[in-house]
């Protein structure tokens, strides 16, 4: 008998994964509906209402700089007296914003799919990886518990082999319905977007951007059913990973993160796990830290500092493979019985 098809039956026979998945298509079925239920074909009027606002905003914008740079080089002292503007013109620069308004900005009501494939995709990813950790974690948490592992190393007496065959079918099968499921997701909200709503004209700067983000969090997906398969081996059962994670969150995340402010701590992103994951899944990250500007009186410090996608996978891949070596190095000598 394949050890790798006798894997696959037994996961996709599992109720609980059975349950996940009917959540999942739940999820996506509610959130595809709100978002038709919202939305509506803008109008040639509206349309036009909306390119003649996001005309002058943009007018708007260039106007300030204007400004802030005539008030600058004091050609103008006395120009608009009451309105502040920053030390640094560059700031509201409209040439070095990220984006520039748009029409869509100014459609209240209707789904831009340019506008909102991206949070909608941050969503997904969210939903997946909390599928995933839950998923690894029952799959092995309950043939410990159960004996299933024991009964299985009667005819396959290889430990590492059978647990190295649990965590590849688990990886997998996973990624297989993620990728399924990003494909029916983001079809149906661009389907939306062309039928009831905007599509926003994306080009191929989105597409990979889309994609890039979509990567990156297919790699965090797998992540978190590693470690959620890890936590549980070497808890020997699923809760163990369950309350593993609820510790780290209010221990951690929620507790130390209390004591660091209060203590003043530098830098104390740095020091959560949460960060890297936000510095992975959107290439780059800022945090606001009020010690870094102590000492500059000249007003050029922002007291911002930015955690770039390198180390986060970095940290990311050693504490998932630091757990997934402890739950194979454990489970190799530890009495199953």
């Amino acid at each position: 008998m394949n050890l790798v098809r006798a894997e696959l039956e037994r996961l996709s026979a599992r109720r609980f994964v059975q349950l996940m998945v009917i959540l999942l298509v739940l999820a996506f079925g509610v959130t595809a509906a709100t978002t038709l239920a919202g939305t509506h074909r803008p109008s040639a009027d509206e349309l036009v209402d909306a390119r003649n606002q996001a005309a002058e905003a943009r007018q708007s914008m260039e106007a300030s700089f204007q400004e802030c740079q005539a008030r600058q080089t004091a050609e103008f002292p006395s120009l608009d007296a009451e309105k502040s503007y920053p030390t640094d013109c560059s700031q509201i620069d409209p040439t070095r914003q990220e984006r520039l308004p748009i029409a869509a900005d100014f459609l209240p009501g209707v789904f831009s799919f340019a506008q909102q494939a991206r949070p909608l995709l941050y969503f997904l990813i969210a939903f997946l990886v909390l599928f995933g950790f839950l998923v690894g974690a029952s799959y092995i948490g309950a043939d410990l518990n159960s004996g299933g592992v024991v009964n299985l190393l009667l005819w396959r007496p290889r430990r590492l082999t059978v647990l190295g065959t649990k965590l590849g079918t688990l990886l997998g099968t996973v990624l297989a319905l993620a990728l399924a499921a990003s494909l029916v997701y983001l079809v149906t909200f661009w389907v939306i977007g062309q039928t009831a709503g905007l599509s926003g004209q994306p080009g191929g700067e989105f597409w990979g951007d889309l994609a890039a983000v979509h990567g990156r969090g297919m790699v965090l997906v797998l992540l978190a059913s590693a470690a959620g398969f890890a936590i549980a081996t070497l808890g020997r059962h699923t809760s163990a990973a369950l309350g593993a994670i609820a510790a780290y969150a209010v221990l951690w995340e929620l507790g130390a993160r209390l004591v660091m402010e209060i203590v003043d701590a530098r830098r104390p992103d740095l020091f959560m796990l949460s960060s890297y994951v936000g510095g992975w899944l959107s290439g780059e990250a800022r945090f606001y830290d009020s010690r870094l500007c102590r000492g500059n009186y000249d007003g050029g410090c922002e007291g911002f500092y930015t955690l770039t996608w390198t180390p986060s996978l970095a940290v990311l891949l050693f504490v998932t493979g630091a757990l997934t070596a402890a739950a194979f190095a454990v489970f190799r000598r530890r009495d199953l019985i």
